[in-house]
């Protein structure tokens, strides 16, 4: 796991840097400016709602799996921080999107860290199931597996280069809807490489993650829908 640990590193300051680059070339001028030092009460509840989402979903798979340990999961990372922001933004009368300074950070985090998961191997328990396909992994365990770390990678990666390029060419859609943009497209890409994981299914050929990603791309289309109704576009 020091391999996944290091690339988790990566993927944190990999998120940073560029969060800073954005900032400091004010691609995202519409969007109001928050650190920690001015609304503390919203990044506790940011960062607590992310903390009990990845280890709730994560342990709550393995556990669906028959390995009772702790773990941690990304996709409830993401749900968690957006129930709780959500909630903050409801007791402070907040109705706009408040999460257009992330997505870059976020999309760079998640392909990196993605990296991490692919590296670690079998121990990680986010790899694939068997397939013969000419581009199947074979983790040290004799079987030919989907890189499904790497699918996720690539699938982040390329939305990051869409939405920096969109942003750039100050593109009403992502900069009024990155957030959700961004939501809906990981939920989407994510729901379909689930279909490549060996995870207990819930309902058919449903696991967990299938659940929390359809909620994702409701969430995404509601929001959106939301705020043009609110915000009608110039």
């Amino acid at each position: 796991m020091v391999v996944h640990t290091a690339f988790d590193m990566l993927a944190w300051l990999t998120a940073a840097l560029l969060g800073l680059v954005i900032g400091r070339t004010h691609l995202l001028r519409s969007s109001k400016k928050r650190t920690p030092f001015t609304e503390p009460h919203y990044f506790i509840a940011l960062g607590l709602g992310a903390i009990f989402g990845a280890i709730l979903i994560g342990s709550f798979n393995l556990n669906l799996a028959g390995l009772f340990v702790l773990g941690h999961s990304i996709a409830g990372a993401i749900v968690g921080g957006i129930i709780a922001v959500e909630s903050y933004k409801w007791t402070q009368g907040i109705r706009v999107s408040t999460g257009l300074s992330f997505v870059a950070p976020l999309a760079a985090g998640i392909a990196v860290g993605r990296l991490g998961c692919f590296f670690a191997g079998l121990p990680d328990f986010t790899y694939g199931v068997e397939t013969t396909l000419p581009w199947g992994v074979d983790f040290g365990d004799g079987i030919r597996r989907h890189p499904v770390q790497l699918y996720e990678s690539a699938a982040m990666l390329a939305f990051l280069l869409l939405f920096m390029w969109k942003v750039a060419r100050g593109s009403e859609l992502f900069l009024r809807h990155g957030f959700y943009l961004f939501v809906g497209w990981y939920g989407v890409q994510r729901f379909a490489w689930e279909f490549f994981k060996p995870y207990p299914t819930l309902a058919g050929p449903f696991n967990l993650f299938h659940v929390l990603c359809f909620a994702m791309v409701a969430y995404s289309l509601l929001m959106i829908g939301r705020t043009r109704e609110l915000h009608p576009a110039r």
